[in-house]
């Protein structure tokens, strides 16, 4: 099973502050933790909306809406992420509690969601093979 910690923004975050250097290497030892337990599959924070691009979709088959940041909503914007390959639920929920509060200060807030797997989204066994191998060929092309 695989889940995404999705670390929230704050208004930290969105101003561009950088963590603290002690936040930093929190960080840095549980990503080491989890590497260590063969769990992480990713891990990142992104840069404040402000550089981001947002592509929206207005009208059902018409052109998708291009809008550059900064997005106003701080509460719905994503500061970063850490993506986990684990057995259960339980599992990806104890290794969210260990991450250190990704802004310090107790402003920290991590959402845990679980990723679809190919055979939970389509009952389509011919699809599902296509969708393996590409994620195969995705992988392959990132260990070269």
């Amino acid at each position: 099973m695989r889940f995404m910690m999705i670390v929230k923004g704050t208004t930290d975050s969105e101003a561009g502050v950088l963590p603290a250097p002690e936040l930093i290497e929190a960080m840095q030892r549980y990503n080491e933790e989890l590497a260590r337990a063969g769990v992480l599959l990713a891990a990142d924070g992104l840069q404040a909306s402000a550089s981001g691009i947002r592509i929206s979709y207005p009208e059902p088959g018409g052109k998708p809406k291009v809008v550059d940041g900064p997005f106003t909503e701080t509460k719905e914007i994503i500061a970063g992420y850490t993506l986990i390959e684990v057995k259960s639920r339980e599992e990806a929920i104890q290794w969210a509690m260990r991450m250190p509060d990704p802004h310090g200060g107790g402003q920290g807030q991590i959402e845990l969601r679980q990723v679809f797997e190919p055979e939970e989204l389509t009952p389509d066994a011919e699809w599902q093979q296509r969708e393996r191998e590409l994620r195969r060929q995705v992988e392959g092309q990132r260990r070269e």
